[in-house]
């Protein structure tokens, strides 16, 4: 099942399928980011059909100097059939393709079919520390 680059007419199937596949946050507003990743020259959104149905969905974007995967999501009945693999692997195919030397993700701690997951295909844990702030807070 190869994957491909999603288009503005696939944000609803995305949306749910990211849904579905436990990955939303009150705090993340899924349609923006969605749409963030399609109309930047630095991003795009991923997906894989089967039977022309949206089975996989993934962001993936790069600063210049690294690359970064977010919202890797299969559908639940699709999970454990290598959809998750295949995402990974064109997400760092794209990100090869513009030249960036590494790719990273977070995984929040307490998600640990989705860190066995990422073991599996040689991702390992980074010795940093994540900060943030949010931007958009009123």
């Amino acid at each position: 099942m190869p994957a491909e680059e999603l288009t503005a007419d696939d944000e609803s199937a995305t949306v749910a399928l990211w849904e579905a596949a436990g990955l939303l946050r009150p705090w993340n507003d899924p349609r923006a980011d969605f749409r963030r990743a399609l109309g930047g020259p630095t991003s795009t959104v991923l997906g894989v059909r089967e039977g022309g149905a949206l089975v996989g969905a993934a962001v993936v974007g790069e600063d210049g100097h690294r690359g970064w995967l977010y919202y890797v999501g299969v559908e639940p009945g699709h999970q454990g059939r290598g959809v998750g693999r295949g995402l990974v692997e064109a997400a760092e195919g794209w990100l090869r393709a513009r030249g960036v030397p590494k790719a990273l993700l977070m995984v929040r701690g307490e998600n640990e079919g989705a860190l066995g997951f990422y073991a599996t295909m040689g991702f390992s844990e980074e010795d940093v520390v994540v900060l943030g702030r949010r931007l958009d807070a009123r």
